[in-house]
């Protein structure tokens, strides 16, 4: 036996249900050799769903192992290779696979174990020599580096931990070197053996910020993706020792702890999947244990007295990650029931919590907000009525038991969780308003004449008043109470928080231009006051982040967008407020951006309903005139100027638990908005729009199949835009392993996805990888765009015929095989050129063109058939693109003497 090509699925042999085996296994081995790995590995797992024989199910996984390698995925490369091995111990195939798998992962010890295996087994095999003698020569270098580095750290430690050192320059320097180091495996590994844990604590213990900044990032490369590691640290500094230093004043080493602990969130979840098994592949401790210890000491610092507002901010952030299901596919949300159970109160102690005056629990302005938005996720990760009643029940005891027999100061606190609440599942918001006493109280306190109990009560009745459950009885009741606040308060922090809840209701009819709620007129003074209130660089952050949250709802009404988007110094105020540390402000900016684009969801109307509404006498949503797309296009022209690009840019990188999905969403319109018309693209780029391919993936994201047809079409839209930008995009979108999920779209029934997933392709196809996809052998890429070019919907030939031109352009080798795709290549071609759409024509054109070009055998197909009669038509019309190629086909045709020119020459 010789392993000519290591990485080529094998051949199977037959057995019970060999048939339809041995036909998924030539699917597989065909979609391999094609580069299509995801589809290879999907025919070798339905293969081994049909009852094959131990024998063959061998080969199916090394075969697995071979797809898993290509799509570097080294792990389950791995675990398809130990299968394989497992039901033939002799499987020097499998044996071979699974060395570089563990020669990819680093573990060198294993790889050539794995590789002596197979020269014993294979003892001529040239392949197995050199690899053996490659991870020998690895191992070798790694036990110099090793060595070379003993002598290296033991120095670092003895500089950073002299006391004579401090300060000085040499210090600062060995504390680099020692992040550096960690960062490699290897020298991770060789600190970690050198009792450095030990030594990084006593570092901790200095107290100072440098140092400990150092020892925070040095664990970060010693526990990352190594699970014992991870464990043996936590045993080391203590789980409460390390959680703690989340809390310190310091936020550099605050914001540091809070990167270790997330590595070791990892090292452990991943330890959790696995098994128990390390990098290293030792047995430890239960990582499962471990982690619900680490969550255990998170939640207790919530509601310590003394840990700073940035570090409660941080120990949210990190729950945020850890706890929630990654996908509603995994069926154990045991971790978030665990969560509820034990640390709900502590959560809502944090949501109920005032930032000024300072109460007893120090908290940010941010941290409201992150306490909504875990609440939320927690919240969306139950899977029943009861959970969800479970997580109801609990709420509404805390607030009552605030609510009732602690006075006043127990009632602010209630209607503050309350709006938590609100901010996060509505849900559990709605049913605490229900409870006796709360609404009513909430009304009574607006007329406080205390600030504090002023701003708390007027804030609930905003985030009420966003409730459609509530609107109406608001609407009715708080409406008049809200503009006595405006108009009479001395206060701008009242009078800008009562302009919000006015703002709320008076955009109740969203962007339906027949439901007003308020005279004429009335929406653009309060929107002139948001901006005024947004402009005022003397106000703080927080309060104008309201004036932000105001316009959020106010520009659903076109005539504030008109005015909102001439406003230059309000625009450069939004844009610069996007950028501050007040980062709850970030989705009402996006909200705003999303209505002066109008890239919110809009479905026109059918004729034919609208008629049966006016007859029943039905209300019919309007649109504003000014929403109509030449206003469009004029806005997003104005919003561009004044920079929003570079907000964007700076609000896609935030990292907070505020930039949700949702977010993330909201922001991926805009950009589609921004980049729809092709003269604006330049713009974009220039103004730092290709820094906005953090984008891509969120944006593949809503290509999953768990998506909307809406939110599919919508992220088809935006891609074909950013492909068509440039190549640093299309290699992003690449990287996201968007494509087969592109072309799935490709054969979707809905003709609006279809149609987009070809645009899409179509931009796509001038990456080279995607060139390379339709030049490979045995698939049906491109057969599928020659045959939509035949297709009825006008569009979809556009984009088919658009990628064609461009494919046989950039591969002629490829205009040989478009007569071997169809039998109706010839009238698929033939209809292009006589269509009465010049886009059409065109790229008919440019692909006969380059057809003629490629080969002499295929211009004297074309030229015995009727093309040649349609060509000399085309080339006598007026100068055009399709004049030009039609006469440079011609040309060609005379140039290999297939046809003569006419006695004018021409």
């Amino acid at each position: 036996m010789t392993v000519s090509g290591p990485g080529t699925p094998e051949p199977q042999s037959a057995g019970p249900g060999a048939s339809s085996v041995e036909q998924l296994r030539k699917d597989g081995n065909e979609l391999f050799k094609c580069g299509d790995y995801e589809g290879a590995l999907t025919a070798y797992t339905q293969a081994l769903g049909l009852g094959a024989t131990p024998q063959d199910q061998a080969i199916l996984h090394r075969n697995r192992a071979a797809c898993h390698l290509k799509l570097e995925g080294y792990e389950k490369a791995e675990t398809e290779a130990t299968k394989a091995i497992e039901k033939d111990g002799g499987d020097v195939k499998a044996l071979y696979r699974r060395s570089q798998a563990l020669e990819k992962l680093g573990r060198l010890d294993q790889a050539i174990l794995d590789l002596q295996r197979c020269v014993s087994l294979e003892p001529k095999n040239k392949v197995f020599q050199e690899a053996l003698r490659n991870i020998a020569g690895q191992i070798q270098e790694k036990v110099r580096y090793m060595s070379s580095t003993d002598a290296k750290v033991e120095q670092m430690f003895q500089i950073l931990l002299d006391p004579q050192e401090k300060g000085t320059e040499k210090k600062q320097k060995a504390s680099q070197n020692l992040v550096v180091l960690a960062r490699e495996d290897a020298g991770a590994e060789k600190i970690f053996r050198s009792n450095g844990v030990q030594l990084l604590q006593r570092l901790l213990d200095t107290g100072e910020p440098d140092l400990m900044l150092a020892a925070l990032r040095t664990l970060v490369g010693i526990c990352s993706e190594h699970q014992s590691r991870t464990v043996a640290t936590l045993s080391v500094l203590g789980t409460r020792r390390v959680v703690s230093m989340l809390g310190v004043e310091n936020q550099a080493v605050s914001l540091a702890a809070c990167h270790l602990l997330q590595v070791m969130f990892d090292a452990l979840k991943e330890g959790v999947k696995k098994g128990f098994r390390g990098k290293e592949g030792a047995v430890i401790v239960d990582p499962a244990r471990e982690l619900k210890v680490l969550i255990s000491n998170l939640l207790e610092l919530l509601t310590e007295v003394g840990v700073s507002g940035q570090g409660r901010d941080n120990a949210l952030t990190l729950l945020i990650k850890v706890v929630p299901r990654k996908s509603p596919k995994d069926p154990n949300n045991s971790l978030t029931l665990w969560v509820i159970d034990q640390g709900l109160k502590k959560i809502l102690e944090v949501g109920g919590s005032v930032q000024d005056p300072p109460g007893e629990l120090t908290v940010t302005a941010n941290s409201r907000m992150s306490a909504s938005i875990l609440l939320n996720k927690l919240f969306d990760d139950l899977k029943c009525d009861a959970e969800r009643e479970n997580f109801h029940r609990l709420c509404e005891n805390y607030i009552k038991s605030w609510f009732e027999g602690h006075g006043l100061a127990g009632k602010l606190r209630a209607i503050q969780t309350v709006s938590c609440l609100l901010q996060g599942p509505c849900d559990a918001g709605n049913r605490a308003l229900e409870l006796n006493g709360v609404m009513e109280s909430v009304i009574t306190l607006c007329a406080s004449e205390q600030e504090e109990e002023q701003l708390v009560a007027v804030e609930a009745l905003i985030h009420a008043a966003g409730k459609a459950k509530r609107a109406s009885f608001i609407t009715a009741n708080g409406v008049s109470l809200l503009k006595d606040l405006y108009k009479r308060s001395e206060k701008d922090s009242i009078r800008i928080r009562a302009l919000v809840g006015l703002c709320k209701l008076g955009s109740a009819g969203g962007t339906d231009f027949s439901m007003k709620q308020f005279a004429e007129g009335s929406t653009l003074k309060l929107a002139k006051q948001c901006r005024k209130w947004l402009c005022n660089d003397q106000m703080d952050v927080g309060t104008r982040r309201w004036a932000v949250e105001g316009l959020a709802y106010l520009t659903f009404d076109a005539d504030v967008k008109e005015e909102f988007v001439e406003d230059v110094a309000a625009l450069k105020a939004l844009f610069q407020l996007s950028k501050s540390e007040e980062r709850s402000v970030l989705f009402a900016v996006a909200s705003a951006l999303v209505n002066c684009t109008n890239s919110y969801d809009y479905e026109e109307p059918d004729p034919k309903m609208v008629e049966l509404a006016k007859y029943a006498k039905q209300h019919v949503p309007e649109q504003h005139p000014k929403d109509k797309p030449s206003f469009v296009r004029a806005r997003v022209k104005k919003l561009l100027a004044a920079g929003v690009v570079s907000a964007m840019t700076c609000m896609v990188k935030t990292e907070s638990p505020v930039l949700t999905s949702s977010c993330r969403e909201l922001l991926s319109r805009v950009f589609l908005a921004l980049v729809e018309e092709v003269e604006d693209r330049g713009t974009v780029v220039a103004q730092g729009g290709g820094k906005i391919y953090e984008v891509v993936r969120p944006l593949v994201s809503l290509l999953h199949l768990n998506c909307s047809g809406l939110q599919n079409f919508e992220a088809l839209m935006a891609l074909t835009n950013l492909a068509g930008i440039s190549e640093r995009l299309r290699q992003k979108i690449l990287k996201e392993k968007a494509v087969p999920m592109i072309e799935g779209y490709m054969f979707e029934e809905h003709e609006m996805l279809r149609r987009a997933a070809t645009e899409c392709m179509c931009n796509l196809a001038m990456s080279k990888e995607v060139q390379d996809l339709f030049e490979a052998t045995g698939n049906d890429r491109l057969k599928l765009l020659v045959l939509y070019s035949g297709e009825d919907d006008e569009l979809l030939r556009q984009a088919a015929a658009g990628g064609l031109a461009m494919l046989t352009s950039m591969r002629p080798s490829l205009c040989s095989r478009i007569p071997q795709v169809t039998t109706h290549w010839l009238e698929i071609l033939q209809a292009l050129l006589l269509s009465p759409s010049q886009e059409l024509q065109h790229r008919g054109a440019v692909v006969v063109l380059n057809m003629v070009e490629a080969s002499r055998e295929i211009a004297s197909t074309l030229m015995e058939s009727e093309v040649l009669e349609i060509l000399s038509v085309l080339a006598k019309d007026k100068e055009s693109p399709v004049t030009r190629a039609a006469t440079a086909c011609l040309g060609k045709a005379v140039e290999y003497g297939l046809i003569k020119p006419s006695q004018d020459g021409k």
